[in-house]
């Protein structure tokens, strides 16, 4: 009886963590069409051209700086599958850190951007709303990454249940992938 019913918990906890890895998935597969939309309205309003007053290595740093954040946050939920509270915090810490530098430097870029392609350019139209999607994705990925620390500090999160450790790191992935294809759209087509 009692061996019955350890089974029956381990099996609908197993189903409600493929429903959550659904859930996920198909929320970020709504993001794609989200993102895939604004993209491609930058070839129809801009073409493939670019001012040349885009600031090329802000770019590419800003895009280093958020594809080392996938490193640690990756680490992050290694460590946190193997129950390494320690090493969970210092790595979502580094995560944030890292989120937030690149949120800098999207501001920095915004600031040269206005001067040079107001929003009411072609160009503008679709730089800012691009990159201030993108900047609204990141900013909630911080948040929710702060969240899993707070929680995991706490000692929520073991071994055998980090599901919401997962979710935010597949979560911010998917926010690195989205910078991956949004950079050589508006830095490098042309």
């Amino acid at each position: 009886m009692v061996v019955e019913t350890i089974a029956q918990h381990h099996g609908a906890a197993a189903s409600r963590l493929q429903i959550h890895r659904l859930g996920l998935w198909l929320f970020i597969l709504s993001e794609c069409f989200l993102f895939g939309a604004i993209i491609s309205a930058r070839y129809f309003l801009a073409g493939v051209s670019r001012p040349h007053e885009l600031n090329q290595g802000l770019g590419l740093a800003i895009t280093m700086v958020l594809l080392l954040s996938s490193l640690t946050a990756y680490r992050s939920e290694v460590a946190a599958a193997h129950g390494n509270t320690r090493q969970f915090i210092r790595n979502s810490l580094a995560t944030i850190i890292l989120g937030g530098l690149f949120l800098v430097g999207v501001t920095v870029e915004w600031g040269e951007a206005f001067e040079f392609f107001p929003p009411q350019s072609a160009f503008g139209t679709i730089f800012f709303p691009l990159t201030g999607l993108h900047a609204f994705h990141v900013i909630s990925g911080l948040l929710l990454l702060g969240f899993i620390a707070v929680k995991g500090r706490n000692g929520k999160y073991s071994e055998h249940d980090y599901w919401p450790v997962e979710g935010a790191v597949k979560y911010w992935h998917f926010v690195d992938i989205a910078w991956v294809v949004i950079y050589p759209t508006i830095y490098l087509v042309s």
